[in-house]
């Protein structure tokens, strides 16, 4: 059967009974099963629970749910209860959780049926999916190239056709620079916005579970159902949470948008510099004011996030030597038993632990790790001073289209890179969302918008606003159906 092309539509069908819950579950479960074989989008696809799920929500659909029936995937770094969860390692190759994580109860309450944990960089350790231990992810539009990462599964997931709906987390960029580069909305909260509670930790400072979507509306409806406090995570907000579906309608008329020109530099690659000047010329064009602003720490954006998320990853790992967590590795000592079982992680996450246990070592804490700290507060500051002046932010979400599988793999730093544009939001905890804003070479490129603290309803109405002025959402192939 061919599905509603939207999450709205879903749930307005499945609650007026013109469908059933089973139907578009088991749709869903032949999409990824026609579509995902090349893409390696899934680690897991839990057609068992799924389709019994869907069931019991056709005999007993709870009053109001706003996601009833709707197919939801999980990035494999969310816990669900009974469902392998390994974040893309094998150290976890073996774990399933005796719980779900706070965002998987909400959208159990809401209605929506998981269909899936998503491949993912190694504990969100990178920015193009490679790293996984399970092998890469493709990109939908060319699958010789990289999704972005490290929630590529998830953005590939709804890129691909195969859910309406999908979650990620964010460190440093890795739902925005993977759904600028799959063509879909990618949205990161502000920190605290949505519970951590069953996320895998990786720089506990800086992550965040956040949505992909192909509209706005869509977005902002699981936005809702996913915010709000959780007393279970010390550091999730008490903001009180807005309808964000009905903030969307408007334009952009008098909009006050601050374009950083100095941070989009000689490292952007001249279509997707084209592509975002021609999406602020659309804006204009529809009514935004647009006005150059300073950001001047932002050039050490990257450094900075590279010693404070490494010390964190540096701490939060530690748990997994196969006493604590993690697959235990058969040996004759203990010393020789934790050694075997750490040595499963992979390259990069081996990578940052050694820089994130140097960093934070006697006599070059100060030197590295405290500067660092002192340097985000600069760049927090950098933005309040911008937002004084301006709505909200705009640039490119990511220096490059696409880029080929393998291309980057032997150079860290270069690899880096592709998040110079989106680590500055989650240093300063705020929220942003990446929206398609055209094509290079024949790849996606996104427009990121950034806006402050609990912004999020600004954001989304910016991004559904731009969607039907400039009508990307539906040029974009690849459409869930």
């Amino acid at each position: 059967m061919t599905l509603p092309a939207s999450a709205c539509e879903i749930r307005a069908d499945v609650a007026a009974r013109r469908i059933s819950a089973v139907d578009v579950c088991r749709a869903t479960l032949d999409s990824i099963g026609k579509r995902d074989g090349s893409l390696h989008a899934f680690l897991h696809v839990d057609a068992e629970g799924a389709l019994a799920r869907a069931a019991e929500l056709d005999r007993h659909p709870p009053p109001d749910a706003p996601l009833l029936g709707v197919p939801v995937a999980l990035k494999d770094n969310i816990c669900t209860a009974g469902v392998r969860t390994t974040a893309g390692s094998r150290v976890l190759e073996n774990y399933v959780p005796p719980y779900s994580a706070a965002v998987v109860e909400r959208l159990t309450a809401a209605g929506a049926v998981i269909v899936g944990k998503t491949n993912c960089d190694e504990f969100a350790m990178g920015s193009s999916t490679e790293h996984s231990a399970f092998g890469p992810t493709r990109n939908p539009w060319d699958e010789t190239r990289i999704p972005g990462g490290s929630s590529g599964g998830s953005a590939v997931a709804v890129a691909g056709g195969m859910v309406p709906l999908s979650l990620g987390s964010e460190t440093g960029g890795s739902i925005r620079q993977p759904s600028a580069l799959c063509g879909v909305l990618g949205l990161k909260p502000t920190y605290g916005r949505v519970s951590r509670f069953g996320l895998i930790a990786f720089g506990s400072s800086l992550d965040q579970i956040g949505p992909f979507a192909r509209s706005a509306r869509d977005m902002a409806v699981l936005m809702r159902v996913l915010a709000g406090r959780d007393a279970r995570d010390s550091t999730s907000a008490g903001a009180e949470v807005p309808d964000y579906g009905r903030r969307l309608d408007g334009d952009l008329a008098g909009l006050r948008v601050g374009i950083p020109r100095a941070l989009i530099g000689d490292g952007v690659e001249a279509p997707v510099r084209e592509a975002f000047e021609r999406g602020i010329g659309e804006l204009q064009e529809a009514g935004a004011v647009t006005r150059e602003i300073e950001l001047p720490h932002a050039a050490l954006a990257i450094p900075v996030y590279y010693l404070v998320a490494n010390a964190e990853a540096s701490s939060n790992l530690a748990r997994f030597d196969g006493v604590r967590y993690g697959t235990r590795a058969e040996a004759p000592s203990v010393i020789e038993m934790y050694y075997r079982t750490r040595a499963r992680f992979g390259a990069e996450v081996k990578r940052r632990i050694m820089t994130g246990t140097y960093v934070l070592s006697a006599g070059y804490y100060d030197a590295y790790y405290l500067k660092a700290q002192k340097v985000r507060s600069l760049i927090n500051e950098d933005f309040k001073r911008a937002f004084a002046r301006v709505d909200v932010l705009m640039g490119p979400t990511a220096p490059t289209p696409a880029f080929a599988i393998g291309a980057k793999t032997d150079d860290p730093i270069l690899m880096y890179l592709n998040d110079i544009y989106t680590i500055g939001a989650n240093l300063a905890g705020l929220p942003a969302v990446s929206v398609p804003c055209g094509l290079s070479g024949g790849l996606p490129v996104g427009l990121q918008v950034i806006g402050p603290h609990f912004a999020e309803a600004r954001l989304l109405a910016v991004a559904h606003a731009w969607q039907r002025a400039t009508d990307w959402h539906r040029r974009m192939p690849g459409a869930y159906a």
